[in-house]
């Protein structure tokens, strides 16, 4: 099993420290390195300013927001991308959220899985670099009755072929995801459930392409604290869970909310979503229950993290991507270099 770092949001606090973490965990091997977008930092310009700054460690969006561009303009950023770190770049899409995409991007949240597959069609066929032309139900190209003609990329990506992973966390998402991608990202992935909320649709999409799991990544990301006291690390990760489950999204759509529900969390998702909704954060963040942040986070001791982490492997991870935590840079290393350690214990390196 592998390992990455996601940096999450830029202008999240810890900008200063972000790139003597991701030059640690280049020094250490990590294989890539994440860094998210949402209504802020953009993920290309953070990805390529990373990896202006390591030598060999991948660098990774996730995810590019869908609304957020035309998938010709992806295509021009993934080669771009692709090209300036020596072949070191993979592309994460996903559909982002209705709130974002109505009210950031204006774009209707409407049928994001034929979406999404015309959207993956569109970006491989620009790279590819043949003349783009394309009619689906979202995306015609070249517009028919204009000026428009078929055109092709001139940049060369450094490989034929970029890594495309999706952000998926609903079963049709998942099964979609096995079928036309080479990768998951997952949220809040729980090693005991991982198998029923996600696996088992991956390997469905694998099969009705005609493939196997051989090959594919499995990438779920997971908050790692270091220490003795997993109650008191478990505490630092409330609100962040209790954001995600109660927050992000609608009281009738949000992911978040409905996949804590598959873990079998229904009573206390619907109490969080309800506090949370009603203003009521900290109700919220204390109506989180210690064994949902216990079971989607690496918590503790390098042991117990190994522990953990042979969990994940047994369950089909092929890359964990660790988020490290701590209020300091040196903290942050420690917990970089404790991943390290904990794979190692585990036998998994």
């Amino acid at each position: 099993m592998r390992l990455g770092i996601n940096l999450g949001y830029w202008g999240a606090g810890m900008d200063a420290d972000n790139l003597a973490v991701a030059q640690e965990a280049d020094r250490l091997g990590y294989d890539v390195c994440w860094a998210a977008e949402a209504y802020g930092s953009d993920a290309p310009t953070v990805l390529s300013w990373v990896a202006a700054q390591t030598e060999r460690i991948d660098v990774g969006s996730a995810i590019l927001q869908i609304p957020a561009r035309q998938p010709a303009m992806t295509a021009m950023t993934a080669a771009t991308l692709d090209s300036l770190s020596g072949g070191r770049f993979r592309l994460g899409l996903g559909v982002s959220g209705p709130q974002v995409s109505e009210g950031w991007y204006g774009v209707k949240f409407d049928k994001p899985l034929s979406r999404t597959r015309e959207y993956v069609e569109i970006v491989r066929k620009a790279m590819t670099r043949e003349r783009l032309t394309y009619e689906g139900e979202h995306w015609t190209l070249p517009l028919p009755g204009g000026p428009g003609k078929p055109i092709k990329l001139t940049v060369h990506p450094q490989r034929e072929h970029i890594p495309l992973y999706i952000a998926a966390i609903g079963p049709r998402n998942l099964e979609q995801t096995g079928e036309i991608a080479d990768g998951a990202l997952l949220i809040f992935p729980s090693a005991e459930h991982l198998e029923d909320t996600a696996l088992r649709h991956l390997r469905a999409g694998r099969e009705k392409a005609g493939r196997t799991m051989e090959g594919f990544d499995v990438c779920p990301t997971l908050p790692l604290a270091l220490g003795d006291d997993v109650n008191a690390l478990a505490d630092m990760f409330r609100p962040y869970t209790a954001l995600y489950v109660g927050g992000m999204g609608s009281r009738k759509q949000n992911f978040y909310n409905q996949l804590a529900q598959r873990m079998g969390y229904e009573k206390e998702a619907a109490e969080i979503q309800d506090r949370y909704l009603s203003g009521d954060k900290d109700g919220a963040s204390a109506a989180v229950p210690q064994q949902l942040i216990d079971q989607t986070a690496l918590l503790g001791t390098v042991s117990r993290i190994a522990d953990r982490m042979q969990a994940y492997a047994a369950a089909g991870v092929t890359t964990l991507t660790l988020a490290p935590a701590g209020f300091t840079l040196d903290e942050r290393i420690g917990a970089l270099r404790a991943g390290v350690e904990a794979l190692e214990a585990a036998g998994l390196a």
